[in-house]
């Protein structure tokens, strides 16, 4: 049997054997944790839409003018929350109108809005564009509208006004009388007191026309005649519509053409003067 001074004995080594095992085990480094899983990225939400009913790529409608013609503008919101959306209709002469201004769709859910297109009595029969245009979100979704008017198509084209300025600008103005988008055409021809002085080939101008729509514009001559009294004459002409002509009379004299008729009527006179007087040797 252990003596007490024994028993103290084997208690103070477990306890510096406890002592130092405990030190080691703090100074000892830790050990590294388990890598922790890469996040996974929530999948994107994707965005609202707006397109024509039936999943067609744009809207298109086709009538008489004073027709009232129908169709229906699809929203489609997969979002988790509700979407609030503005509809507008735009095109000229187009009168567009919609059931309802401002639409809220349900989170995930579509929602199919009518609209009306009214073709106003004065719509020139052929092809007319527009849009549809949604708002929702701080973006827009834009949906082209194409109308086709039936009718008679008449093509009709005039050229007025035409003027000569002193630099040689012409000046004219082409007026749409038919009721037909027109994309126009100019030649140009001059005739002076010696013949032709400008001869311009018929070329496309880069304007269209709408019905009953006037255009003034104006063409260069970079080198005018300096002494002659011109004749200028500008014809027009369009796809399907008659060659329509306007002419504007303008004298041109300017310093240097005088100065070169006088040197030449000087000459003219010195060349006659001469000859009179070898006549009276």
């Amino acid at each position: 049997m252990p003596t007490p001074a024994g028993v103290r004995a084997a208690v103070r080594a477990l306890a510096g054997a406890a002592l130092t095992a405990a030190t080691l085990l703090a100074a000892a480094p830790a050990a590294p944790a388990a890598p922790a899983a890469p996040a996974v990225p929530a999948a994107p939400t994707p965005g609202w839409t707006a397109a024509p009913a039936a999943g067609r790529p744009y809207v298109y409608l086709e009538g008489a003018a004073g027709s009232v013609l129908e169709d229906a503008l699809s929203v489609t919101n997969p979002g988790p929350r509700p979407l609030t959306v503005t509809l507008t209709g735009t095109g000229t002469p187009l009168a567009l109108a919609f059931a309802t201004s401002s639409v809220t769709v349900p989170a995930r859910t579509r929602a199919d809005v009518p609209f009306a297109v009214t073709v106003t009595a004065d719509t020139p029969p052929g092809e007319h564009r527009g849009a549809v245009r949604a708002e929702a979100a701080g973006r827009a979704a834009t949906v082209p509208l194409h109308l086709r008017v039936s009718g008679p198509r008449l093509a009709a084209l005039t050229v007025e006004d035409v003027r000569v300025e002193r630099s040689g600008t012409l000046r004219y103005t082409l007026v749409n009388r038919g009721n037909t988008v027109l994309a126009p055409r100019l030649a140009v021809r001059a005739e002076g007191l010696f013949g032709t002085v400008l001869d311009r080939p018929e070329e496309a101008l880069p304007v269209r026309l709408r019905p009953g729509e006037r255009l003034t514009r104006t063409a260069p001559w970079p080198d005018p005649p300096g002494l002659d009294a011109v004749t200028v004459r500008l014809t027009a002409a369009a796809p399907g519509a008659a060659p329509a002509t306007a002419r504007a009379d303008v004298s041109f004299a300017s310093p240097a053409g005088v100065g070169a008729l006088a040197a030449v009527l000087l000459a003219a006179a010195g060349t006659t003067a001469y000859a009179l007087r070898r006549r009276r040797r």
